[in-house]
């Protein structure tokens, strides 16, 4: 396909989004069955096209003065691809499959109009009732820390040190552009350009090995900061499909217990071949039966809790632009009472002296600084760990991200921006 018909068809994808409301993954396999003849490239390019437009949306229909498929798909060429206008209009002649030709209305918004006045959710593109929540976090900066969310994320890596050394893994996967992440000293980044598939790692030697996971590095330093060690009994309460159970095994060497549990069963399904691959041999997995606690054994016994707290993804919109603005306010009250609950059942796990370290993926105050203030306002017994003590773990980089990061009395707090990391939120909660 030429780049005019991946224009085309992206705007296909984006109508079928529009129209029949489903995820933009749906309405991308959707249209990939009905044409077969497009090929990985073909269906990587224009998956890119449409995830750059979910990012833009709404900037690029308020760049073009018109919130319709082929409005954003233009606008988003110019903001986010950088295209002038004459160079998009080259890609918007008319002929066989390529869009119709510009209008003159087209050509003179891409030519005169500007983000100058735009309000701060078109200019950062979010939803209108985001903005106080962001506004509480982010203040005046919050624009720039939603452009920053709404960039297309690396692919990163987590060397998994219990079969391999991080040096070994990047020289043996310097044919992907594999390179050392900025803070993480057992992460490798690829920077992927715009247009790029993922590179195939499931395929790679590493990672079929277990020597290597998918782990973004804001995930790997939100487990690191936990401070799991050797000996320990740790209790990953929502463990899911298992990706800081892994980093945690990692971290405890393989010696003491690790139990790992979550309230969906369901999601727990991949973790058994996941634990197996990586080497782990000391996790006891628990998926729930029936309505009884699966942790109702432990008792005041756990040197650490982790809690990988469900959230509503704010920080991870890099990966998945769709979300935000399928997102309802509704869906914030329920995360919160959620969170509360497992926050509840976590207070008792902990040993004097041991610690609970709640994190999300999130980067609203309600989700965190305010989970934390109320759980802290309940539990006398408990207080956070300092944030320069949980980022010392980093060593010779503690100093540098400590000045990145957005440091708080109940935390840090990851950013794009800030630490080029998926947004993610840790509090170290130490019982007395």
């Amino acid at each position: 396909m030429t780049p005019a018909a991946r224009l085309s068809a992206a705007i296909e994808v984006l109508d079928l989004i529009d129209t029949q409301r489903v995820p933009a993954q749906n309405a991308l396999k959707d249209w990939g069955t009905a044409h077969r003849f497009a090929g990985s490239g073909d269906r990587a390019g224009i998956a890119g096209l449409v995830f750059d437009v979910l990012r833009r949306r709404a900037s690029s229909a308020y760049l073009l003065d018109a919130d319709t498929p082929r409005a954003r798909l233009l606008g988003m060429l110019r903001l986010e691809r950088h295209l002038d206008t004459d160079a998009i209009a080259a890609l918007c002649d008319g002929s066989r499959f390529a869009p119709e030709p510009l209008s003159d209305a087209e050509r003179k918004a891409l030519d005169s109009r500007t983000l100058k006045d735009a309000s701060a959710p078109v200019a950062g593109d979010y939803p209108d009732w985001l903005d106080p929540h962001l506004a509480a976090v982010f203040g005046d900066d919050r624009v720039a820390e939603a452009e920053a969310m709404a960039s297309r994320a690396p692919l990163d890596l987590r060397v998994n040190t219990l079969k391999a050394k991080p040096e070994k893994v990047g020289a043996s996967l310097a044919h992907l552009g594999a390179k050392p992440t900025p803070w993480s000293p057992i992460g490798l980044r690829i920077v992927l350009g715009a247009d790029a598939r993922n590179p195939g790692i499931h395929a790679e030697e590493d990672f079929v090995k277990g020597a290597v996971e998918v782990q973004d590095e804001g995930s790997q330093l939100a487990a690191l900061f936990t401070g799991a060690k050797p000996g320990e009994q740790v209790i990953d309460m929502c463990a899911g499909a298992g990706g800081k159970t892994l980093a945690l095994a990692a971290m405890m060497q393989g010696k003491g217990r690790l139990i790992a549990t979550d309230r969906d069963k369901r999601q727990l399904a991949p973790i058994h071949e996941r634990l197996s691959r990586a080497g782990v041999h000391n996790a006891d997995v628990r998926t729930p039966k029936g309505p009884d606690d699966t942790l109702s054994d432990i008792h005041a016994s756990a040197d650490l809790v982790v809690i990988d707290a469900p959230c509503t993804g704010t920080g991870t919109w890099r990966r998945n632009p769709d979300a935000k603005w399928r997102m309802r306010p509704g869906a914030l009250d329920i995360r919160i009472k959620d969170q509360t609950e497992v926050l509840e059942r976590a207070a008792p796990l902990v040993k004097a002296g041991g610690r609970i370290a709640y994190i999300t993926c999130s980067v609203l105050p309600r989700e965190n600084n305010e989970q934390i203030a109320r759980f802290l306002a309940q539990h006398s017994g408990f207080s956070v760990v300092p944030p320069e003590q949980v980022i010392s773990v980093l060593w010779d980089k503690a100093e540098g991200f400590a000045a990145a990061v957005r440091q708080s009395a109940e935390g840090v707090l990851m950013t794009p921006l800030r630490t080029g990391t998926d947004g993610f939120f840790v509090s170290l909660l130490k019982r007395s």
